[in-house]
């Protein structure tokens, strides 16, 4: 077997084990949303690890139909507005049993300073929620530009009210060869309303 995943893991806490050598999870910090208009991580990303995922648990909007989604900045830069460029693809099938994959022009970026999207528009029923990962590639480099893949899986809704499962993937790249300190989280619309967002660094 090449690792164990602990027991407890699954609530946030502990770590997940790979075999000898490296591959330990390292839980730095929960931030748990309450109505929250964003979630802001602004310490414990650092030269210490070469990889940090970001894991987001059962994320709640508070309005009806935003995407969630994120920008990082550095130290000395507050405005996270950092220039990136991404891919995008995805799959749903709705509860009417349509099913759709493919690449989404309309969801990817060109060298945009804007917030990048993570999901799709989300339903706001109260059973409604968004959960996966965001996984950033050796944030401290002051060498290269800073690689980042993400998945997530929503509870979606369209505007005549059809929801569905839609898992949508993301990859690119922030365009700045000074380290990456700080990442911020939030609704295009609204709040989030609940959820935990989970930041571990990877012993490599």
């Amino acid at each position: 077997m090449s690792g164990i995943i602990a027991q407890n893991s699954g609530r946030h806490t502990g770590l997940v084990k790979a075999s000898s050598g490296g591959g330990v999870w390292n839980l730095i910090e929960t931030q748990t949303a309450s109505s929250d208009s964003t979630l802001d991580f602004t310490s414990g990303i650092d030269s210490t690890y070469d990889e940090y995922v970001f894991k987001f648990i059962n994320i709640h909007p508070s309005a009806s139909r935003p995407t969630f989604s994120f920008q990082a900045d550095t130290g000395t830069n507050t405005n996270y507005n950092i220039t990136a460029t991404t891919t995008y693809y995805s799959a749903y099938h709705t509860e009417a049993d349509a099913t759709g994959f493919g690449y989404d022009t309309p969801h990817d970026e060109a060298q945009s300073t804007s917030f990048l999207q993570l999901s799709v528009v989300q339903c706001a029923d109260n059973d409604a929620s968004n959960s996966g990962y965001l996984h950033i590639f050796n944030p401290s480099s002051s060498v290269f530009v800073k690689h980042f893949i993400t998945l997530n899986q929503a509870m979606a809704e369209d505007g005549g009210g059809t929801k569905y499962s839609y898992a949508n993937y993301k990859a690119g790249y922030f365009n700045t060869t000074t380290a990456l300190t700080r990442f911020q989280f939030k609704m295009s619309t609204g709040n989030i309303d609940a959820g935990d967002i989970c930041l571990y660094g990877i012993t490599t």
